[in-house]
Parts: structure tokens; sequence; C-alpha cells
């Protein structure tokens, strides 16, 4: 069970690190204004700011955090190995390349192409590692295989495209919410709280899961199944999010693990897992949105690898030490 003051404090620090994202900026709001744009009683610039510039990429920041942190607590579960995420087994360049060849057959449904990509990914690192049954290291082993060739893949691809299919690519590759507008937050408005009733009912099967394969089977667990149901959901939450914000590292590789050791939880830690997300995305993008001194804004991406660098050697070196 998780300590419920953490995740208290995690719920609060969403909606303040929303309102700062929403009033800071080269345009800051005050408060009363920006509660007057949400609340609809504002126009004009404020209004052109709050509701249809910076509304939609604080929303998509929330909601691709918290899809990327249930999609890495769930490989993390599967794989029962804290290295089991999206990104490191994969599907985040899987993800890549199925919109990418979107892009670039001029089709320019985005979501489908990375759906898509990350459900063939998935498949080919389910095949590759099933040796009679499915150990969480060969899984993460032969994800780094895959996401390696799919990387190569992607390059490849962004140096035969077409010159402002690569350099419009290339900038949504480094995962970005620039530009973010409400058509693209709606559909993971609408899809994100159906995929998270789905990772709430697969909870307590993936907890026993973590016992292993033959106890879960005595009590009736049918194993396979639930394996094969929390893959399908990881990879459309990836997906999801990949076609929405980019491929962002780190996220959910670290936001499992950062939810559980904040709540004190233990095994699948899904509600801390998504606010830690939600939480860890936001605050990137309000760093990614400010700039450096002297720049322009920088891609989500950036930040999150450079906090994942630190975050991967602190973990390194904790464990050293034990």
């Amino acid at each position: 069970m998780s300590r419920p003051l953490p995740l208290l404090a995690l719920s609060l620090a969403l909606p303040v690190v929303a309102l700062l994202a929403l009033a800071q900026g080269d345009y800051p709001v005050s408060l009363p204004e920006l509660l007057g744009a949400l609340a609809g009683r504002s126009e004009g610039p404020v209004h052109l700011v709050v509701i249809d510039w910076r509304l939609p990429r604080v929303g998509l920041a929330l909601t691709a955090g918290a899809a990327l942190g249930l999609a890495g607590a769930l490989f993390q579960s599967i794989t029962r190995n804290p290295l089991g995420s999206p990104d490191v087994i994969g599907l985040n360049a899987g993800a890549y390349t199925g919109a990418l060849l979107a892009l670039i057959l001029g089709g320019g449904q985005v979501l489908s192409g990375a759906l898509l990509g990350g459900l063939v990914t998935a498949l080919a690192v389910y095949l590759l590692a099933w040796r009679g049954g499915l150990h969480g290291t060969r899984l993460v082993l032969v994800g780094i295989g895959v996401s390696a060739m799919a990387t190569a893949a992607n390059t490849w691809l962004l140096m035969t495209a077409r010159l402002e299919v690569a350099m419009g690519a290339a900038t949504w590759g480094a995962g970005s919410l620039n530009g973010a507008t409400l058509a693209q937050l709606g559909p993971m408005a609408l899809a994100l709280p159906v995929l998270a009733l789905g990772v709430t009912l697969l909870a307590r099967p993936l907890r026993q899961l973590e016992l292993g394969d033959d106890l879960s089977r005595a009590q009736g667990v049918p194993v396979a199944l639930v394996r094969l149901c929390g893959l399908g959901l990881g990879v459309v939450l990836t997906a999801l999010a990949t076609a929405t914000a980019g491929p962002i590292a780190f996220v959910a590789l670290a936001a499992p693990q950062i939810g559980r050791r904040l709540t004190g939880a233990s095994g699948a830690a899904f509600l801390p897992a998504a606010l830690t997300g939600a939480l860890l995305l936001a605050l990137a993008d309000l760093v990614a949105a400010q700039g450096l001194p002297g720049a322009r804004q920088i891609p989500v991406g950036v930040v999150t690898l450079v906090l994942g660098g630190v975050y991967l050697l602190a973990l390194l070196r904790l464990e050293a030490r034990k």
C-alpha cells in the first residue's frame, strides 16, 4: 500500500505546476487574469495565450507524462526489471519509425503510424525473447538490440527523406510540445482514462505475476494472457505519447521507481507512476518552455535526456554503495 500523504502531495503538485506553466512565458499572465481565462471570462491576448497556446501544451505534458509513467510501470512489472521501460526496449524507437514512415509516405497519419510501429516492434521483441517463456532480462537485452536497429533505420529514413519532411520529422523526433493544439490533446484526453481503467483491472494479476509464473498459475492466473494484455496496454500508451509529443526518453524509465520510493509502495505502483510521470514531464516542459538564457525554446526531450543521464548516474552510484 502507498502512503497517503506523498500521494496527496503529488496530486496537489500537478495543478500548481500546471498553473505556473500557464502563467509563465514571454507574455506573463497574472493569477486573476489566468483564472479569468480558465473560467471563460477573458478575451483578446490573454485568452489567446492561455487557452489557445499554453493550455494544450500543459494538457499534453500532463497526459503524455501519465501515459509514459503507466507504460513504464507495466513493463517493469512484466519484466521484473527496473530497466524494462519502453524507451529501453525499443518501443519509442519503433513508434518513431512508424510515424516517420507515415510522414514520408505522405499520409500524415502520425498516430496510426506510431501505433503500428510500436505494435510491430513489441511483437518482434516478444517473439525474439520467447524461449519457452518470457524472462525479464532476456526481454530487456533483446529490446536494446531491436532499439539500436530501429534507431539506425530512423537515421536512414531521415537522411533519404525530402528536406522539408526530414526537418519537420527531426524536430518532432527530439520530443517537443511546441505548437501543441487542442486537436492533439483530444485523442490523448479521451484514450487515457480508458487505458488507465484497463491497467487498473490488470493491477492485481500483475502483482501476482511478480511472485513467479508457477505460483501464479497455481492461483488460477492466466499468465500468458495477463502478460500479453499488459504488453498491449503498454504499447498503446507509449504509441499515444510518442504520436503526440515525439519519442521522449527517461520519463517511463524513472517515473515508476521515483513514485515507488516517494510513496513507499510495493510492487506495481501504477497510480504513483502515473502522477510522477505527469509531474516529471510537466516540470521538464516548463524548463523547456523558458529556454536557455539568450536562446529560444528547447525541445522537452532534450531536458528529459539530461535528467535521465543524471538519474542513471545517481542510481548507479547508489547501487555501487550497496
